[in-house]
């Protein structure tokens, strides 16, 4: 689990929420430091049996979906774009299991060569308030999701309400992926890897807050954990 860094400020840190809910699923969480020099902490990551893409403060750097910046598009911290990356590059590698919440899904899908919304707000004609930060791990808004799919199964049914704290999305799909979820105004909100050899997962709302909320949020970490130990 990478660490976040708010830009300008010399902390990292991370919400005692990821790493409660890996060690409720059976798991040992590992909070992976911000470095100049990413591959610097590859034999730590060698060890590791999934990889898990946390939430973050910034915004992926469009410069690496070949846009320019909008005016509502927020602070960039490259230390974070690039340990996504670096863990996503070994993870590919070693077809491990990755969890990409939130700023994770947007980092996975910039990673596999898609692109991202910069500001909702300002480009999709909605009356969904998708940056609600406020409601914690307190459902937000629905999403619809796709007959079949992973996110269906763990649900139980074809909608879910979830929590909301994001004001960027996927615009161009990456390759590799493939949309599971959306909130009524067709925001992606889930996408999972079409690779059947590696299990990818990436949720818009960070279900690591509503853990204790609901058996939704509790089955995508326990399913994850599964994975993880090769269930």
């Amino acid at each position: 689990m990478p660490a976040r860094m708010d830009v300008g400020k010399d902390s990292q840190y991370l919400s005692r929420h990821y790493a409660d809910a890996v060690v409720a699923s059976g798991g040992i969480p590992v909070i992976l430091p911000l470095l100049e020099v990413p591959e610097r902490l590859s034999a730590l990551v060698d060890d590791l049996d999934g990889v898990m893409l946390t939430g973050s403060s910034s915004d992926v750097d469009p410069e690496h979906y070949g846009k320019g910046r909008s005016p509502r598009c927020g602070p960039v911290q490259p230390l974070r774009d690039w340990t996504d990356f670096f863990l996503l590059e070994r993870a590919f590698a070693r077809k491990l299991p990755v969890l990409a919440i939130c700023f994770g899904l947007q980092s996975l899908n910039v990673h596999m060569g898609g692109s991202l919304i910069q500001d909702i707000p300002t480009c999709i004609d909605t009356d969904i308030r998708h940056s609600r930060p406020r409601t914690g791990g307190k459902p937000a808004h629905a999403v619809s999701l796709t007959p079949g799919s992973i996110l269906e199964r763990l649900a139980g049914e074809p909608a879910a309400k979830v929590n909301s704290t994001h004001h960027q999305s996927v615009d161009r799909l990456g390759e590799g992926l493939e949309v599971i979820a959306r909130a009524g105004d067709g925001v992606v909100e889930g996408v999972a890897g079409t690779d059947e050899s590696q299990w990818i997962l990436g949720v818009q709302w960070h279900p690591e807050r509503s853990y204790s909320l609901d058996i939704f949020s509790q089955n995508i970490f326990h399913q994850f954990l599964a994975q993880c130990r090769g269930e």
